[in-house]
Order: structure tokens, then C-alpha cells, then sequence
């Protein structure tokens, strides 16, 4: 059976990097959207990437950048991907791209366009599906969620809400590419747990195994 990637989310201090690449996680997410409570500077983002372990992936965080703005974070801070968590359209994402991650609120109104429309676009690799439009971790029906993606061409990774305690749920309901989580392994907003890093994948691969 494929195996579930793993993104952990909001990363910035060197406690959370070390648990993250300990526990097995594929990527860490520096969030570059100011005003975020995980909010990191690029600097110091750049610092903690130097300390990864070969393989384990960066993943910029953006929410409807400036071209310029992004382009001197990413000078400041090169990462592997990619992230887009705002309303960008079709050309912003092709100024920003290729192999953008685009993420998408399931709302059942909208979810089957959004999943279509970004699924068609060469410029996006893989389609996060959240349950909100700024990825403050609520959760929706994956259930619902899960015959709409199966005839997709681009991976999908699972988002909003995840836990130590569903994303097993969440994983067998979906058999998403990844999952990523934020707030469902932090001790307070925006500081991570490491216990909470380590039960999360954990999780993950208990569940791959079913």
C-alpha cells in the first residue's frame, strides 16, 4: 500500500524542526504569511533548513504573495515547494510556479470546480484540500470528500483539523498522497508539541499499515 506522506506545518524554532525530523515527517512548512501566530522570518527559516537531514523537503507557506515579495523570500530562503493558501488566481499561480501546491476550502458549493479547475492547471503538482480558507485547522467531512478525488491526475494532500487522534480516520477515508497538520500537534498556538509531533506520525503509519 502507498505510503502517506507527512508535512508538519508552522514550523519555527530548532524544538520543533529536530521532533519533526525525527519522527519520520517527509517536509516541514515555513509559514511566510505575516500576522500568522507561526509566522517565521525568512532568515531564520533558512537557519533551520540548514539543519535538516538529507531528503526531508522546505515548503514555503504563501497566502496571495506580491510577485516581488516572493521572490526576495525566496532568494533570502529557497524550499523545495511551493504552498498557496489564499485566493490566488490562475495567473499569479503561473508567475509563482511550476509544481505549486494550491490549497482549496472543501466547501460542497464549490469543492468539485476548485478540484477540476486547479487539477487541469500545469502549473500546480498537487491540490491541499482544507477545511478552511486560511488553514486555521477545522475540519470537514473527508467521507464526502473522498469519491471526488479519485479520478484526479494531480495528488491530493488532506488538511484542516488533523490530529494524532483522526488522522488515522481521516487517512482511511481519503487514502490521500499527504497529510498536513499545524494546530493538531501544538502545546499552545503556535508553539509545537514534540510528543504531539511524534503520536501524529506515528498515527500515520498505523494506519498505512491497515
Amino acid at each position: 500500500m502507498t505510503r502517506t506522506r507527512i508535512k508538519i506545518c508552522g514550523i519555527n524554532d530548532e524544538h520543533a524542526l529536530d521532533a519533526a525530523a525525527k519522527a519520520g515527517a517527509d517536509a516541514v512548512g515555513f509559514m511566510f504569511v505575516q500576522g500568522s501566530p507561526r509566522y517565521i522570518d525568512p532568515e531564520t527559516a533558512f537557519g533551520l533548513s540548514t539543519m535538516l537531514p538529507p531528503f526531508m523537503a522546505t515548503v514555503g507557506v504563501f497566502a496571495d504573495p506580491d510577485p516581488d515579495a516572493f521572490a526576495e523570500i525566496e532568494q533570502l530562503c529557497p524550499t523545495t515547494c511551493t504552498q498557496l493558501h489564499g485566493d490566488e488566481d490562475a495567473r499569479l499561480v503561473r508567475t509563482l510556479g511550476p509544481d505549486i501546491i494550491k490549497a482549496v476550502r472543501f466547501d460542497p458549493a464549490t469543492i468539485n470546480e476548485n478540484l477540476a479547475r486547479w487539477d487541469e492547471d500545469e502549473n500546480v503538482g498537487a491540490i491541499l484540500v482544507d477545511g478552511s480558507a486560511g488553514g486555521e485547522g477545522i475540519s470537514f467531512d473527508w467521507a464526502a470528500l473522498a469519491p471526488l478525488i479519485t479520478d484526479l491526475s494531480k495528488p491530493v494532500i488532506l488538511a484542516g483539523g488533523l490530529t494524532p487522534d483522526n488522522v488515522g480516520d481521516a487517512i482511511r477515508a481519503v487514502r490521500p498522497y499527504g497529510v498536513d497538520v499545524s494546530s493538531g500537534v501544538e502545546a499552545t498556538r503556535g508553539v509545537k508539541d514534540p510528543a504531539k509531533i511524534r503520536a501524529f506520525c506515528e498515527a500515520v503509519r498505523r494506519a498505512d499499515s491497515v
